[in-house]
């Protein structure tokens, strides 16, 4: 064994020595009162000039993550999620972007950051698994040469001490015989172990807020659930704040201590996993679970969401969800087109919030939408 202080000594891991992730039944962390927060965004706006005017994709959106918890976030394609998270890595191009608002990442304040405070954050301090593994990795360079850049772009040392930590990543993240497959290149490894590899160069920094944008979109069911379990037990080894991007609520209810539904670049719900999926109470929150279909007992019809995402070029007056909603009738006043509902505690629970004008939604979930769920 290497006695060289600087190389981390799970680096000189044999092909037999690899230490693969544990699958774990996880349960949500309860929050803690006061338990203070190192992800805060609040009133985020991201807008696009475009020839045909501005593209208003995050609009208001304001919400906190402390450590060890993982945030989900979910909604349609279009509903601003990928656009909120880009900007907390600083990854919008400033010369055709409009940012306004506050990100701070362990105190600090990102919208605005310098090129060069950007260079030194990301990384370090926050770290993204983007969707497609494929087109991300970069097809010249090996595995070991990609994650070794990302780690001598924060530390001062040498290939060989950096190809040791990749190494030692490449075992953490269950990639099996390490010390070999990092000198091979994307197209040697399957989906899953690309994705793996990218987990293992988001977190080579140890950073303390990872954002995963759908990680496990392309990959089956099998592999999948081994990712989440992976992503779950890292957390637990590196004591990481985790922002989850995704569609799949299946995937939600496994691994999300929070979730925040966003629709039409707006924030439509925001509270604990049990509550939002056990009782939601927003209209559009009830159309998503209503379109997942049953996989056991007697199949049903499924009830799809009625017509389609609004242009973020022309918003909706009102609550941008009315055009789609079927409950609209019950708000007196036509308050659903001509008022948007704040994002505030709607029943006695407040420790979740919604954006609604429906009365009681809570009883008209229990009474109209609960009895046809598949």
């Amino acid at each position: 064994m290497s006695t060289d202080p600087n190389i981390p000594q799970g680096g000189n891991m044999t092909d037999q020595t690899v230490r693969s992730p544990q699958t774990v039944a996880r349960t949500p962390r309860t929050r803690a009162e006061g338990e203070e927060a190192y992800l805060e965004v609040t009133d985020l706006h991201v807008q696009f000039p475009t020839a045909d005017g501005k593209v208003n994709a995050v609009q208001g959106l304001s919400y906190a993550l402390p450590l060890r918890r993982t945030l989900a976030i979910v909604g349609e394609s279009g509903s601003g999620k990928s656009v909120s998270s880009m900007a907390i890595l600083g990854l919008h191009d400033r010369k055709s972007t409009w940012i306004s608002g506050s990100i701070k990442v362990g105190g600090k304040e990102v919208v605005g950051m310098s090129e060069k405070d950007l260079m030194d954050y990301r990384g370090a301090d926050a770290a993204m698994i983007f969707q497609d593994p494929q087109s991300s990795l970069h097809p010249f360079f090996t595995i070991g040469d990609q994650i070794m850049e990302s780690y001598r772009a924060h530390h001062n040392v040498s290939k060989r001490v950096a190809k040791a930590r990749a190494i030692d990543m490449l075992g953490r993240v269950g990639i099996p015989n390490p010390a070999r497959r990092v000198d091979q290149y994307p197209h040697e490894f399957s989906g899953g172990m690309r994705q793996r590899a990218m987990i293992a160069m988001a977190l080579v920094n140890d950073p303390k807020l990872l954002i995963a944008d759908e990680p496990t979109t392309a990959l089956d069911v099998t592999v999948q659930a081994q990712i989440l379990d992976l992503i779950a037990d890292l957390q637990r080894d590196f004591g990481s704040a985790v922002v989850f991007i995704t569609h799949d609520l299946g995937v939600v209810a496994e691994i999300a201590d929070d979730i925040l539904v966003m629709y039409g670049g707006n924030a439509v719900e925001h509270g604990p996993v049990d509550k939002i999926l056990g009782t939601p109470l927003m209209p559009y929150t009830w159309g998503l679970l209503e379109s997942i279909p049953a996989v056991s007992g007697t199949p049903g019809p499924l009830h799809p969401i009625p017509g389609s995402p609004p242009s973020l070029l022309a918003m909706p007056s009102g609550c941008a969800f009315h055009p789609r909603c079927e409950f609209k009738d019950r708000v007196a006043g036509d308050l659903c087109r001509t008022l948007k509902p704040e994002l505030i505690p709607r029943t006695a629970d407040q420790g979740r919030s919604s954006r609604c004008h429906l009365k009681e939604p809570d009883r008209v979930f229990e009474t109209e939408v609960l009895p046809r769920l598949p």
